[in-house]
């Protein structure tokens, strides 16, 4: 009776572990693979948004504590993205140099002076973005003493803010249709997986197991299953961003290691999760099942 006691305690909660270790990191692996996409796609419309800039040209012959003022005022406004370097001065004299070096013209022969002006390069801010917000931008700055004018590209603006949300709302409705396919399809592997187990569940019922006892060796594999699954798709999606970043230059630009990271323990805990509930859901359907449903 203890050998046959044992030999059930052995084959609770058994089920074909490759497959659905296998099902589950496919699907997990498409799902990060796709997240990391993601991820890569909102960085890089950050990086665009921040790379936006306009050029604030200024009177000429201003005295330099008049241009040093135009400079503080500009880097305490709001509208300018907070960060180092969004504020940079090009002057007269160096873009004179550049335009020479480049066009092998050189303007002083025929025009006797320097006819540009200095000028400052100013990175905006993503939430100043705007038509609207860009005209009030434009009208404060330009009412700073010893402003000639500033200048941007407004047609590019509204193309780049439109096709950013447009991208943005497809990637996000494609990830939660994803995201529910991936749930099924783990949910789908472990029902089936759990279907060659109905008779021993009803076994078990039939000599007095509580539904707790029965349901425990099940959860505890369902569990570590997901948690495999998840690490191995963290393991191969590690491999793939180190392939990316060894062809692709400039690509580690875009990603944040805290973030992969995170990507990473999600997919722990999605297959975690997912594997847990899923177990949970089926087991409690075979309980509740009779002799007959379950042939």
């Amino acid at each position: 009776m203890a050998s046959v006691k044992k030999s059930r305690k052995r084959k609770l909660g058994s089920y074909p572990s490759f497959s659905v270790v296998a099902s589950m990191f496919l699907a997990l692996f498409v799902l990060g693979l796709f997240a990391l996409f993601l991820l890569l796609s909102k960085n890089l419309s950050t990086a665009i948004q921040e790379s936006i800039q306009v050029q604030v040209y200024l009177e000429k012959d201003i005295s330099e504590s008049q241009r040093i003022q135009i400079e503080k005022t500009l880097s305490s406004s709001e509208f300018v993205l907070q960060k180092e370097r969004s504020v940079v001065l090009i002057t007269k004299d160096s873009a004179a140099e550049k335009f020479i070096a480049e066009t092998g013209e050189d303007f002083y022969e025929f025009l006797g002076d320097n006819p540009l002006r200095d000028v400052y390069i100013v990175n905006i801010a993503p939430d100043y973005q705007t038509d609207e917000k860009m005209a009030i931008v434009q009208k404060e700055v330009e009412s700073i003493s010893g402003v000639y004018e500033m200048d941007y590209v407004k047609n590019m603006l509204s193309s780049i803010n439109t096709n950013i949300t447009k991208i943005s709302l497809a990637l996000i409705g494609f990830a939660i249709i994803l995201l529910i396919a991936v749930i099924v399809l783990i949910n789908n592997t472990i029902k089936l997986a759990l279907f060659s187990q109905r008779f021993l569940i009803r076994s078990m019922q039939l000599v007095g197991a509580k539904a707790g006892f029965i349901r425990k060796p099940f959860l505890y594999r369902a569990f570590f299953h997901g948690m495999l699954a998840g690490a191995i798709a963290s393991v191969f999606l590690y491999s793939i961003i180190n392939y990316g970043m060894s062809i692709i230059p400039g690509i580690d630009i875009l990603l944040n290691i805290e973030i992969i990271a995170i990507l990473f323990g999600s997919l722990l805990c999605v297959g975690a999760i997912v594997g847990f509930f899923g177990t949970f859901m089926a087991i409690r359907k075979y309980l509740k099942m009779s002799l007959d449903e379950l042939y």
